[in-house]
């Protein structure tokens, strides 16, 4: 089954892939034949019918067809929508869009909040398992939904972004080249800074990465996400610890406009495409 996705997803995942089965079985139709049918393989099928991977649209309608089940199978796709957000990003999403402050330090990705549609197509392409291609959309379309938050100048935005991820060319070089151009420029708004951290010896940034939220009653709260699970604290201990964290990170930093000269100057470096 996949991580991150809702408990009723996945239960829905199940029984459209079981009704998908024994339609196949009562028209004896072999699961190679579905397979050879839709273009997927067999063993693709067989994870799609055992509820460990959302059916597609594709083998729901191949399967309605070859069954004769006159749109009992298509019918199922309702409840096959992908969802915009992995389960566990969810609740976060909702106080991100809350918050009035946020301050995020990512040392490996450019953050969410600021990659070019192009960056973020390369970013879920590397998605394991893969991602079909209907939920692959939701997601680019739920990420470049959340840029918007930007545009509300009532909100700060500190991003800070280790040097690593500013160097690595993602999506080719014409398309880093992009992203690095939209930080530049992002930049540029009154509510939004970012910074640089370079590569330098060892200290807090190595314990990886967090945003801080600053929610309209003025409480903090700190998200940290990982491969496959994430989490959203309030627990004052635990949020006094990154705040420090955080600036000590910030002292590290080089300064706005030395990193938008230094972001520029990454840019400029990039060989041209021949």
């Amino acid at each position: 089954m996949a991580s991150g996705e809702s408990q009723q997803a996945q239960q829905n995942w199940r029984y459209c892939g079981g009704q998908i089965k024994l339609w196949r079985e009562e028209a004896q139709v072999s699961r190679q034949a579905l397979a050879d049918e839709a273009g997927y393989d067999y063993e693709y099928v067989k994870s799609m019918e055992c509820g460990r991977r959302r059916p597609t649209l594709r083998l729901l309608q191949t399967a309605d067809q070859l069954c004769g089940a006159r749109g009992k199978l298509i019918a199922g796709h309702e409840f096959l929508k992908p969802e915009r957000y992995l389960s566990y990003v969810e609740d976060y999403v909702q106080y991100e869009a809350e918050a009035v402050v946020l301050s995020s330090y990512q040392p490996l990705l450019i953050p969410g909040l600021l990659q070019t549609e192009e960056t973020i197509r390369a970013y879920l392409n590397t998605h394991f398992p893969p991602l079909d291609d209907e939920t692959l959309e939701e997601r680019v379309a739920g990420r470049l939904e959340r840029q918007s938050l930007l545009e509300q100048r009532s909100k700060a935005f500190t991003f800070v972004i280790g040097e690593l991820a500013l160097r690595n060319q993602v999506g080719g070089v014409e398309a880093h080249r992009k992203q690095l151009r939209r930080l530049v420029e992002v930049g540029k708004a009154r509510n939004v800074t970012i910074q640089v951290l370079t590569f330098e010896g060892a200290g807090p940034e190595l314990d990886g990465p967090f945003v801080l939220l600053e929610t309209a009653d003025h409480d903090t709260l700190v998200y940290e996400e990982g491969q496959a699970t994430a989490r959203l604290y309030a627990d004052p201990d635990k949020v006094s610890t990154v705040v420090q964290r955080h600036a000590m990170i910030l002292r590290k930093a080089l300064s706005p406009d030395e990193s938008a000269r230094f972001i520029e100057k990454l840019a400029e470096e990039l060989c041209p495409p021949s």
